[in-house]
Order: C-alpha cells, then sequence, then structure tokens
C-alpha cells in the first residue's frame, strides 16, 4: 500500500494543470487495473478534465473519490514524499490520494467486484464543475454511496456535512483621478469595504431565523487599477457554508437583498448554492452498518462526526442515495503544510471498506 502510495502522491495532479490531472489520470487507471483483475477505466475526459469510471455489473454501491488536489504543480520540491515514524507526508496524501489507495487494495479483497460502481473525479477540489452531473447521475441508480474522503479527528467516519455557497460581490463605481478631481469619483473600495462589514450581522441574522451553523466568509478581495484613481470596480468572493437547505435558502435570500451604501455605486451579484447539505439521516443506516462491520472484524469502535468541509457526498445525498463519507485515510492536515496520513491505519480502513462493500452487495 505505502508503494501505490508514493506512486500516487509523487505524481501530481492540481485541480488547474490538466496536463497533471491527465497524467495523474493514467496512474490511477494503472494501479486500479493491476488490483481490480486487470479491469480498465472508462476515461471521460470533460472540458479538459479527466475521470475515470469502473463499473461492475449493474451498478449498486458507488464507491466515490477524486485524483485532484489543492497543491500547485512543484509542490513536490518543497514538500517531498517521505514515509518517517509512521506517518506519510506529500502533497496530496491525505486528502485523499491514500483514499483510493485504500480502496483499491480494499476492492482487491472481494471475490467479486458484481454491482459495484468506481467513480475518480478530476475536479472535486473546484466544486466539480464538469463532474457534478457524472456523481449525481450514479448516485440516482445505486443504493448506497461510500465516500473515500479523508476521516474527520480521530479517524471519525463523516456522517453530516455543511452545504456550500459561492458567490462573488462585484461594486461598480466611477472612476476618476484621486489627485485633481477625486469629486468626481464613485469610489468602489468604500463601498466594498461597507458590504464586507455588513457580512458578520447579517450571517447572524440567518443563524437567528434558522438556527446555528451558517458562516459567511469574505475570501479573496480586489479594487482598484493604479494608484492614483478613484476605484470604478471591487470584488470579492464569499465562501457560505450552512447546516440546512432552509438556512442555504435564507443566506441566498438576504445576500441577493444587499443595497449599497454609497451614493452612485451599484452592485452585481453572483453564483450561488453549490452543493447542498448531507444530512445526518442520509447516513445512518450506513454508520450502524459501518459500526456493526467495525465490530465483526475486531477494530476499534467507530466515531460520526459532523464537519464544515462539502464533497461530493453532498451531491450524492443531495439526489437521495444514502451516503456515508470520511471512509479514507486517517491523518490530518488536509491542504496544509502539515498534511499527512497514519500508516498503521491503511490496512484498517482498507479492510472495513472490504467488509462494508461485501454487506452492501
Amino acid at each position: 500500500m505505502l508503494a501505490d502510495l508514493e506512486e500516487l502522491v509523487t505524481c501530481e495532479s492540481y485541480s488547474a494543470d490538466h496536463a497533471a490531472l491527465a497524467r495523474s489520470a493514467r496512474v490511477v487507471a494503472e494501479q486500479g487495473a493491476r488490483l481490480l483483475g486487470g479491469a480498465r477505466p472508462q476515461i471521460l475526459d470533460v472540458e479538459g478534465v479527466t475521470h475515470l469510471r469502473w463499473t461492475f455489473g449493474t451498478p449498486r454501491v458507488l464507491l466515490l473519490g477524486h485524483h485532484d488536489t489543492v497543491w500547485p504543480t512543484g509542490s513536490l520540491a518543497s514538500h517531498p514524499w517521505s514515509v518517517e515514524d509512521g506517518v506519510a507526508r506529500g502533497p496530496g496524501v491525505f486528502d485523499m490520494k491514500a483514499g483510493l489507495v485504500q480502496m483499491f487494495h480494499a476492492l482487491a479483497a472481494l471475490p467479486s467486484l458484481d454491482g459495484v460502481c468506481v467513480l475518480v473525479t478530476g475536479d472535486e477540489e473546484l466544486g466539480s464543475p464538469t463532474s457534478r452531473a457524472l456523481v449525481e447521475d450514479l448516485a440516482r441508480r445505486c443504493a448506497a454511496t461510500l465516500v473515500l474522503e479523508p476521516s474527520a479527528p480521530g479517524g471519525a467516519l463523516k456522517t453530516g456535512r455543511k452545504g456550500v455557497s459561492i458567490y462573488d460581490i462585484t461594486v461598480h463605481g466611477r472612476a476618476a483621478h484621486s489627485g485633481l478631481e477625486p469629486e468626481n469619483g464613485v469610489n468602489a473600495a468604500v463601498e466594498l469595504a461597507h458590504q464586507i462589514l455588513a457580512l458578520d450581522p447579517l450571517a447572524a441574522s440567518v443563524v437567528a431565523d434558522t438556527g446555528p451553523g451558517t458562516t459567511i466568509t469574505p475570501t479573496v478581495a480586489s479594487a482598484g487599477t493604479t494608484t492614483n484613481t478613484v476605484p470604478a470596480l471591487a470584488r470579492v468572493n464569499l465562501d457560505v457554508r450552512v447546516p440546512t437547505a432552509a438556512a442555504q435558502d435564507e443566506a441566498d435570500r438576504r445576500l441577493r437583498a444587499l443595497a449599497p451604501r454609497v451614493p452612485g455605486t451599484r452592485l452585481q451579484i453572483d453564483g450561488g448554492p453549490n452543493r447542498p447539505p448531507l444530512d445526518p439521516d442520509a447516513s445512518d443506516a450506513l454508520f450502524t452498518l459501518a459500526a456493526r462491520t467495525a465490530g465483526e472484524l475486531g477494530l476499534a469502535p467507530l466515531r460520526g462526526a459532523a464537519v464544515g468541509g462539502a464533497s461530493d457526498g453532498n451531491f450524492t445525498a443531495g439526489v437521495g442515495c444514502p451516503t456515508l463519507d470520511g471512509l479514507g485515510a486517517v491523518g490530518d492536515g488536509a491542504h496544509a503544510d502539515h498534511e499527512h496520513v497514519l500508516v498503521a491505519a491503511l490496512p484498517d480502513r482498507a479492510r472495513l471498506l472490504t467488509g462494508l462493500v461485501g454487506a452492501l452487495r
């Protein structure tokens, strides 16, 4: 398993680098074929993004993962593959290349793969713009989805996830020379500052009406063109996380109702809901089965956790397919410098998946 993990981690697969994704897809395809009895995947190129799908018989259980990472090509130079004191490190090792290795080895231990479908996408980290339709179509045809995203802290399975909405707020103002005639300008940057400061009270009002858990976070912001020009344009990206569909709808309504404060400016609100919440109800029965399977295998008792991060499991649950997430690696540091996987947990997580897939088929 370590050799296979090294093979995947050392083949970089930054989401925005389509050539790197294509190379990674070939490596994933070869590794999967070797472990799945020679079965080769269907390689799906959608708008330049490479996805892989294996189908065995009539699908009943969907195993879901992604091979893209948030690490820009060249990150191996500063974050090299290493294994030391039982800890494996490298870009994407935790999110989620170890999950792919565990999945392939788990399936290799089954006497038959009939009824299993495997989908490995190449744009999950971007919000799955080219793969969402694939994910949802397969989930509608299956009785269960198992997601190989990394575990929650301590190895907990992810039994609930917040929904995600993504927005761009653009402020339109009017340019003017900031020294000669600033009074003739309409400063989009000042208006943007008003809007950013209004987001905390807006989130609080959504929480007051729908319950706790909603966050509205301004992320990337920009304004202006030169230091001596009143900015005519300003932008901010918003990351919105919500615990329920009602909260997602209410946040959307209130964001679209934002009004400008600076006379002469105009607001443009683009974007909207990206992933629906993964409600714990979608995971209850599968978690119970996984806990029973772990007990039968003599593994440590399982725990469940609700998390703020989202995955393609939000989509599968959203179309009504029972979904259990976080079945991948045990470790920490997704998207961070300390990203790592606990090596000792790899075989046990694979054994759990083997038992769970066997019970579901």
